[in-house]
């Protein structure tokens, strides 16, 4: 039996060597432009444009259609969607999934509500596919799928929440903060939602703090995986603080895509880790 999974692009993860993966693009859209956010997306060009576009911008997410297009024609599906608490990308793929499973009797799917995106998702989608390599079942990855993420955690460091705040995800009150004299907001995901922890002056006590979190959440040197929207030194400061004291981490560093660009703006941080 062949398997897919199969995420939606805010896992900024648009490929997958060795296993069978398909992301499903989500959409930002401003007055002037509707992006799409796939692999051929200049991301910077459009972090530059909406910077200076005025009138509200926004996101779209996945329609069902597209979610069954991607299911393609395998007998066993996980999809992995970004958290339901912010996004309909999660109901989209819940309903594809059961079309997909009234009109092929016997195959299986299973949409995961990350509570989360970005790099945390991509630990789960890795957890998924080390299943399937290791020969487990679906019903068997289903179950390890749901105490992975107990054990999975998403913190962010961000110098702008100006797009989080025009869309409902944080309180303008903070967003206001943030950028202000050099003061960045350090945050985690928390059942679903972005929940801000503190605000800290300066991108090195900021990131101390950060790597200070990673440890209180039960960090001891798993996988780490860091994601920036064009703040590679943020990111390298952040690798070496974690390999100086956990020097066999698993850990990768990679690109925010259209999604978390939008929401993390020029600056972000974003790092998924085991706990």
């Amino acid at each position: 039996m062949n398997y897919i999974i199969v995420s939606d692009s805010s896992s900024n993860l648009y490929s997958l060597p060795g296993a069978e993966y398909k992301t499903v693009p989500l959409k930002i859209i401003t007055a002037a432009s509707e992006y799409i956010d796939d692999e051929k997306l200049d991301v910077e060009q459009m972090v530059n444009e909406i910077k200076v576009t005025k009138g509200r911008s926004g996101t779209s997410c996945p329609n069902v259609n597209e979610w069954l297009e991607a299911f393609g024609a395998a007998d066993m599906v996980f999809a992995v969607t970004i958290t339901s608490r912010l996004s309909g990308s999660y109901a989209a793929a819940e309903e594809a999934a059961k079309i997909y499973m009234e009109n092929n009797s016997g195959k299986k799917v299973f949409v995961v509500d990350s509570l989360s995106t970005g790099p945390e998702m991509q630990l789960i989608i890795e957890h998924i596919k080390e299943g399937f390599e290791s020969g487990k079942s679906f019903e068997e990855i289903k179950n390890s799928v749901e105490e992975y993420m107990d054990n999975t955690h998403l913190l962010f460091s961000l110098q702008s929440l100006t797009n989080l705040a025009r869309n409902g995800r944080v309180n303008p009150t903070v967003a206001k903060i943030a950028g202000v004299l050099g003061i960045r907001i350090l945050g985690a995901a928390k059942d679903g939602v972005l929940d801000p922890l503190h605000k800290i002056r300066g991108e090195a006590k900021t990131l101390e703090a950060m790597f200070d979190e990673m440890k209180k959440r039960g960090f001891s040197g798993g996988k780490v995986r860091i994601d920036h929207c064009f703040n590679p030194e943020s990111a390298e400061i952040l690798k070496e603080k974690i390999l100086s004291e956990f020097p066999k981490s698993n850990l990768t560093i990679g690109t925010n895509g259209g999604l978390c660009s939008f929401y993390a703006e020029r600056g972000g941080v974003l790092v998924g880790f085991e706990g």
